[in-house]
């Protein structure tokens, strides 16, 4: 039997019911694949009314872009130097990578397919831009002061170098995946990438600078 029902009022149990939407379908993901998700199962799950769920999502695409909407890319300190900026780009997408393969295998697994919309939506753009927020546009932000810098050059398109670089991204998760998380996710990455911006970098020595 369902515990809450209807649309709940507002108030300090709010946060919680939409949690307890967002971990039963972690578990969900995990024990069936994403594919299993659906609003009427989430809602058993959780224990709460069709109410309570459209109260917080939309349906369930909007719920799946959850995973992805609630950590902000803006205020993360990276600790490689701007300099290494190959590096800097492999540190900030791990801090994404890291956060799903904490969800498990199953997760990843299910997550990164053809068939979750959310996905592709967050991973995409609008009208030639990334939403803000979101990993992409801060790697966009990292390498335009790179190119300001004087680390890229200047003829370099940074916003479809930040395109090939998701498509990159993508790769290497599904890579991982397929392997049963078993590639060095992290290594592949790095190479990768460092091989990819090798192409773009100037050739003049720039001075250290500040993260």
């Amino acid at each position: 039997m369902l515990k809450k029902i209807g649309r709940p009022a507002k108030s300090q149990y709010q946060i919680e019911f939409k949690q307890e939407i967002i971990n039963a379908t972690t578990q969900l993901i995990n024990n069936f694949g994403a594919d299993y998700v659906t609003v009427r199962r989430v809602c058993e799950a959780a224990k709460v009314s069709t109410g309570t769920f459209y109260h917080y999502f939309s349906d369930k695409d909007d719920l799946m872009m959850q995973f992805l909407r609630e950590t902000s890319f803006d205020g993360f300190e990276l600790q490689t130097p701007l300099e290494n900026i190959s590096g800097r780009i492999c540190e900030l997408y791990m801090i994404l990578i890291h956060k799903y393969q904490s969800l498990g295998e199953n997760f990843m697994k299910s997550f990164y397919t053809t068939n979750n919309k959310s996905l592709s939506a967050y991973m995409g753009e609008s009208d030639g831009k990334f939403a803000p927020n979101t990993i992409m546009a801060r790697s966009e932000y990292e390498m335009q002061k790179a190119l300001e810098l004087g680390i890229i050059r200047n003829e370099s398109n940074i916003h479809e170098i930040c395109q090939d670089i998701c498509t990159i991204v993508k790769g290497c998760v599904f890579e991982w995946c397929l392997s049963n998380g078993n590639t060095k996710i992290e290594i592949i990455l790095n190479r990768i990438i460092k091989n990819y911006l090798e192409n773009f970098l100037s050739k003049t020595k720039i001075p250290r600078s500040k993260n």
